[in-house]
């Protein structure tokens, strides 16, 4: 059973994080007004700050109760803002340092899960274009290039064709470390976790190649089905396995695990987002009304998790 909502007073003086200075800035900005908005309706004393790193060491300097973290990617997802906070000692929304950290390190994640014994895709850490072109031979094609540590699909190719390989690699090589990862033909689902709850699946169908950039936020022809046509029971095995993906990378609040389920039937683990979206093609918030949430008590249901990280 779900935690009856405090008063509006008890949040205190909320602190809104949003932007950032990663490539998800303006994603975030976004998100930032569609929970500006939801802390308005519900009557909450907030203050919105863009999160500049000096913006954000000036935090300890002001009086705030709790911080709404909404920034994604580097900065805001990957433990440094949480770190900040915690020095300030200004409990944060969502996963603490070393979740964040671990999360936002796909390739990380994935050493995680295979020591765990859960279910990923095959990978190869990539250095330079010579070793991406061996990789292509080993794992074979098609294959994802991604960098390990970005979100929202950024920098990301599905490779077919080996003459392919090193433009992905450069690609993704502009944001860091590197990884090749087997492609997945199936279907996708996310999970979307809240307190100690999963909420009810989403599958998205794309007439993209893949998920990327443009089908999470700029087309209109991207399909979200929720409930996502599963029995019960497959339903409640893949959000079983999303819970124990995201406690392997010690995340804990809310956030989302993303896994495909191959033609087979078997599901294989993507990755972890401890700051998804709140935007309006954002997916936790399409959960979360199909768990009978609003988006204003989705809202405060993360705003919930600072408290309890304290």
């Amino acid at each position: 059973m779900r935690r009856e909502l405090p008063s509006a007073q008890a949040f205190g003086h909320v602190v809104l994080l949003k932007g950032g200075w990663a490539a998800e800035r303006e994603v975030s900005l976004v998100s930032g007004a569609a929970c500006e908005a939801a802390l308005e309706r519900s009557n909450i004393e907030f203050t919105s700050v863009d999160a500049s790193p000096e913006a954000i060491l000036q935090l300890s300097a002001q009086n705030f109760d709790r911080a709404l973290n909404v920034v994604h990617g580097r900065g805001g997802e990957d433990g440094q803002l949480q770190a900040a906070l915690s020095l300030a000692g200004i409990p944060c929304s969502g996963s603490d340092v070393l979740g964040s950290a671990l999360a936002m390190d796909k390739l990380r994640t994935k050493y995680l899960w295979a020591g765990a014994g859960l279910p990923t895709p095959l990978y190869r850490q990539i250095g330079s274009v010579e070793e991406a072109l061996s990789v292509a031979e080993e794992l074979g094609l098609p294959l994802m290039v991604k960098p390990a540590l970005e979100g929202s699909s950024i920098g990301m190719s599905k490779v077919n064709d080996v003459e392919d390989m090193a433009a992905a690699y450069e690609l993704a090589a502009q944001y860091g470390e590197v990884f090749a990862e087997q492609w997945i033909v199936g279907k996708e689902y996310t999970a979307a976790i809240l307190g100690d709850e999963t909420l009810p699946l989403v599958r998205l169908e794309t007439d993209q190649d893949f998920y990327d950039y443009a089908a999470k936020y700029e087309r209109n022809d991207t399909r979200y089905h929720c409930p996502c046509g599963l029995d019960d029971t497959a339903e409640r095995n893949l959000q079983h396995l999303a819970q124990q993906a995201f406690d392997t990378v010690g995340a804990s609040g809310w956030g989302r695990v993303d896994l495909m389920v191959d033609e087979a039937g078997q599901p294989w683990l993507i990755e972890v987002n401890t700051v998804p979206g709140m935007t309006d093609h954002s997916l936790v918030p399409m959960a979360a009304k199909q768990a009978g949430m609003s988006f204003d008590e989705l809202v405060l249901r993360i705003l919930m998790t600072a408290e309890e990280a304290c």
